[in-house]
């Protein structure tokens, strides 16, 4: 592909350098970022961010996977980057029930995970 390849940090370094953003960037260059996962999509935002100060033109953030909260679906939206991912939760616990993985009472306990994540409790 012969594309520059730059490495993003959420956060600035605490130690060595102390580079947030390792390469070179040019100002006004189109840059994608690529992440693994993405659950409120905090951390990429903020490489995304930091990308734009400076002067980057952040056409979007690709994933290889999402959990599809709502909180990062609005955090997307919010920061109007768009948002391309191979894969997601709803396809993973899909397909986990057809191909016997799990059940039906297990794809209840998954649905009511995503729902709620942070206030979610095994016990209820």
């Amino acid at each position: 592909m012969d594309l520059p390849m730059v490495y993003i940090r959420s956060k600035k370094k605490e130690h060595g350098k102390t580079n947030q953003i390792e390469g070179k960037l040019e100002k006004g260059q189109k840059i994608v970022i690529i992440e693994d996962l993405i659950s409120t999509g905090q951390s990429v935002l903020d490489a995304c961010n930091a990308a734009k100060s400076q002067g980057a033109q952040v056409l979007g953030v690709m994933a290889i996977f999402t959990y599809e909260l709502e909180s990062g679906r609005a955090n997307f939206e919010k920061n109007q980057v768009p948002l391309v991912t191979l894969t997601n939760y709803s396809t993973l616990i899909d397909t986990a029930l057809s191909d016997k993985y799990i059940d039906e009472k297990e794809l209840t306990l998954l649905q009511a995970w995503k729902k709620d994540p942070e206030h979610w409790d095994l016990s209820v």
